[in-house]
């Protein structure tokens, strides 16, 4: 009796998970994700359409969703079935709403003392809840002071999840796969990068993460995933939404688990297997494995912007040949070192924007402790009706115990030329000249220059 009592149900749980992969593969979602606060949701369902003109019900859609983007196909047969309206139903069921489509009916509550009350509904806008009571009188209850509400059913135009509404003419009736798409809001993802630099400053490993913020008011369960990197350009303002709690998970693989190519003017990285994104979940991917490239520490002095401070950057190139090489994602850079007890010591971080291959990657860290600049203007006098000149000294100091180089910045103004320098110079751009300046330790250099300005 026994053996055959697990035989049943050893069928019905085969059965279960028969049922369960048929309904998954009855639906497909692709989620194609963006930088700016956009999704396109691509769900391909099978749905039973009658002949002629009805209604469908398509539920499960995000929140977020902006209806007129919405695009309908049927892939069984294209050119038999046509959206001849849409309708987006929104308005999602709770207590307020309830109450409000109660006014003049008969609703009963139970406070937390544990007294009923029922009477027809006046008035729940507020604080209170007004009855007025079968006798004709009038009881006020305090809304915080309710603990259960009865109504006889759910009123109707509240729904319990965002559903679009389609009027349907078909010709040609049965199960047809669909294919839907749409953009929506509250989704978006970002890149992060973690960087640990060697001993000397010479090496940099460097790993990198996808962080995906869903908030579209929507799960996408084994979805097809993209990111989109580049700047698409949207033709009206991004809704705000809202933050609530979120779930934060994070996914680590040692393989490299995004594929990457160009397409149109943009990056696309997809994701090698399904992935479910969860709604109010902040989900974490390995976008590739740490690599380790060759890095560079430099120093430069803007004394017009930062007055004392000499800042530090690492730069590196995204080559191949350098360990790297892969289009890099706009987002943060943070960056460790190991300090001689083999622990971890955070040395900055920085924004990064989208960079493509075989471009060089700077990122500023923070400002040098020991090196000290002081910029100040000896002298400025008119040396004509329309013209004038100036003169600068730049003072640098080194505290280190070995040698440095600093590169000083410095910003000119439209029709400059160079009168007197103490030092040689590279002209940057129109309007800045840089010095490369070597300070022994322990040392100061004085840089001294004189600009005439010709309007």
């Amino acid at each position: 009796m026994k053996n055959r009592i697990r035989k049943i149900l050893y069928s019905i749980i085969l059965f279960l998970i028969c049922a369960a992969n048929i309904l998954a593969q009855d639906k497909e979602i692709g989620l194609t994700i963006y930088n700016n606060n956009l999704a396109l949701v691509r769900d391909v369902r099978t749905l039973q359409l009658t002949k002629g003109i009805s209604e469908i019900k398509f539920q499960d859609v995000a929140a977020q969703i902006d209806p007129t983007s919405v695009y309908f196909a049927s892939l069984t047969a294209p050119d038999k079935v046509v959206i001849l309206e849409q309708n987006y139903e929104y308005d999602l069921v709770n207590t307020s709403k309830i109450l409000q489509k109660y006014i003049e009916q008969e609703i009963r509550l139970e406070t937390k003392e544990g007294t009923a009350y029922s009477g027809t509904l006046l008035n729940a806008s507020g604080k209170d809840i007004i009855l007025r009571e079968s006798d004709g009188g009038i009881k006020i209850v305090r809304r915080e002071a309710v603990e259960n509400m009865a109504f006889p059913k759910l009123p109707d135009g509240l729904i319990t999840r965002p559903t679009l509404v389609w009027s349907i003419d078909c010709q040609q009736a049965g199960k047809h796969k669909t294919e839907v798409g749409y953009l929506t809001n509250g989704i978006q993802w970002h890149a992060e990068y973690v960087g640990v630099v060697n001993k000397d400053d010479t090496v940099l490993e460097l790993s990198g993460w996808v962080s995906l913020d869903n908030k579209s008011g929507a799960t996408y369960e084994n979805a097809k995933l993209k990111l989109v990197a580049g700047d698409v350009h949207r033709a009206q303002d991004v809704r705000p939404f809202r933050r609530g709690r979120v779930q934060t998970e994070m996914m680590v693989s040692s393989a490299p688990q995004f594929a990457e190519k160009a397409f149109f003017e943009y990056h696309i990285y997809t994701l090698q297997r399904p992935a479910t994104v969860a709604n109010n979940q902040i989900k974490q991917i390995s976008l590739f494995s740490p690599a380790e490239t060759k890095v560079n520490k430099t120093y430069s002095y803007d004394g017009a912007r930062d007055r004392k401070k000499v800042r530090v950057n690492l730069e590196f190139e995204n080559k191949k040949a350098s360990g790297l090489g892969m289009p890099l994602p706009k987002g943060k850079v943070r960056v460790y070192k190991r300090d001689d007890d083999k622990s971890l010591i955070f040395i900055g971080e920085d924004f990064i924007d989208h960079t493509p291959k075989d471009e060089k990657v700077r990122v500023y860290v923070g400002n040098a402790f020991d090196i000290v600049g002081e910029r100040t203007q000896k002298d400025r006098k008119s040396v004509g009706k329309t013209s004038w000149q100036e003169s600068w000294q730049i003072k640098l100091r080194n505290h280190k115990d070995k040698t440095v180089r600093v590169t000083v910045i410095e910003h000119l103004r439209f029709g400059w030329e160079i009168l007197q320098n103490t030092r040689a110079y590279k002209k940057k751009d129109a309007a800045t000249i840089e010095f490369s300046i070597e300070i022994a330790r322990d040392a100061e250099v004085v840089v001294e220059y004189v600009v005439r300005y010709n309007k």
